[in-house]
């Protein structure tokens, strides 16, 4: 049998009502598809490449229960284009020059093909390097699909040959229109079954799908056999949340959910807002991120945003950090979230990191010099004899407990990093250094 007999509308219709609900329902046409109006809008982009039969390959990047399968398929049957779906879990190299043997034949016989790739992010470059050739001579296709950022995931030769098209997550209106479809088709749904549902269940199924589609529709599936199960005619809210168990968050903690999550977390601290830090780091906990990945990230925080306005900040956090260790979660979880509180509210400055930086800087830009020799140990007599130790102040037996005295190497003699801010305990320590100051200027008088 070859790869290229079954059309992709068709076989998934052979499934018959064995097949979940979500792959019966899946739209057949641009009409049944549901979402992605700015690309799929009258006069969109993606639209008029369809209707125009535009042979471009193409990258669809969104979140899981989109439509980016569904899209791919229909755009095979719209294009009349042979369909073979692939995955990059499951295929390597050696399935990937089969097919594209396969698909070089076809196009001999004048017959186009649309490589659909799952996942393509899983492959690696060796993989992504191989379809190069064929995407370049136009033998297929290709159609991928992530859920990632395709800027990180996907070698930049593939990048350059495909259009990449950024899908959404559905709204809960949408979701719960999906979801009445399903509930009124006679063929594909469950029409059939004269299940009615509760407008306050198809709402919570929708809130807790998070924009999945395939979600939704599946919740639909298991809260429908528990109301047949149970001789009822009618899905309601209870048995529409006991369907979903539990709100799927949408999170991958490889992934850039991870890292707008916790982006999110840390400009909400920095911003001084305790309501939407604590939003973050539950959403990030609740969805099964390292907790100790959470305690890490937290102690950068207090170093990096807090820092010397209210040092107390660093000692909390890493109190939270060992509370999350001792503890584990749940319970170790308030320990952050009493950290995150404190940081958000406490005085900001980024004084001492900003000085840091500055002194990378220098240190990256100027010579290494010698440390200046009154600033040298001397516990021999040759380094004596070299001068080593000459002329040192100790701090501690002249006025004001401050030697007039430069520390820092000649060629940057004067050079200052640390400027605090006027924000908490910065406020003192300014004053303490215009202090220094003063000292060293009578001293020098």
């Amino acid at each position: 049998m070859s790869l290229f007999d079954a059309s992709p509308i068709s076989a998934a219709a052979s499934h018959g009502r064995q097949a979940p609900l979500a792959e019966r329902m899946r739209p057949q046409t641009l009409d049944e598809y549901v979402g992605q109006e700015h690309l799929l809008g009258p006069g969109k982009p993606l639209r008029l490449a369809i209707e125009a039969d535009d042979a471009t390959s193409m990258i669809f990047w969104g979140p899981p229960g989109t439509g980016k399968t569904t899209l791919a398929k229909i755009i095979a049957h719209m294009t009349s284009a042979s369909f073979i779906e692939f995955s990059a879990v499951l295929s390597g190299i050696k399935e990937i020059k089969q097919v594209m043997a396969e698909a070089e034949k076809a196009a001999g016989y004048g017959s186009r093909t649309i490589l659909f790739v799952d996942e393509i992010h899983r492959f690696n470059k060796a993989q992504q390097d191989a379809f190069l050739p064929y995407v370049e001579r136009g033998t297929i296709r290709l159609i991928g699909a992530t859920t990632e950022n395709p800027s990180f995931e996907i070698i930049a030769a593939l990048l350059s040959r495909c259009r990449v098209y950024t899908l959404q997550a559905l709204t809960e209106a949408q979701i719960v229109a999906l979801l009445q479809r399903a509930l009124s088709d006679d063929k594909r749904g469950l029409g059939g079954s004269g299940l009615t549902a509760d407008e306050d269940a198809l709402a919570t199924i929708a809130s807790y799908s998070s924009g999945d589609a395939r979600n939704a529709l599946n919740a639909l599936d298991v809260a429908a056999k528990l109301a047949e199960g149970r001789k009822q005619h009618a899905i309601t809210k209870a048995i529409a949340s006991e369907a979903m168990q539990r709100r799927v968050l949408l999170y991958d903690k490889k992934g850039e959910q991870h890292y707008d999550i916790i982006s999110a977390l840390h400009k909400s601290v920095r911003n001084s807002d305790p309501d939407a830090a604590l939003y973050w780091l539950g959403r990030m906990l609740e969805a099964g991120e390292d907790p100790m990945y959470c305690a890490r990230r937290i102690v950068r925080m207090a170093v990096e945003d807090i820092g010397l306005a209210a040092p107390e900040a660093l000692n909390l956090c890493l109190s939270a950090k060992d509370a999350m260790h001792f503890l584990g979660q749940p319970e170790g979880g308030l320990a952050l979230a009493q950290a995150v509180v404190y940081l958000a509210l406490a005085p900001k400055s980024n004084a001492v990191y900003v000085a840091y930086g500055a002194v990378k800087a220098d240190i990256e830009a100027t010579a290494a010099e010698p440390v200046p020799l009154h600033l040298r140990n001397a516990p021999t007599k040759l380094m004596k004899e070299l001068d080593y130790g000459r002329d040192y102040q100790y701090a501690h037996d002249v006025e004001g407990r401050v030697a007039d005295m430069e520390c820092l190497p000649p060629s940057l003699t004067g050079r200052r990093y640390y400027q605090p801010t006027n924000e908490g305990r910065e406020k003192l320590l300014a004053q303490r250094m215009d202090e220094i100051a003063r000292i060293k200027a009578a001293k020098r008088k």
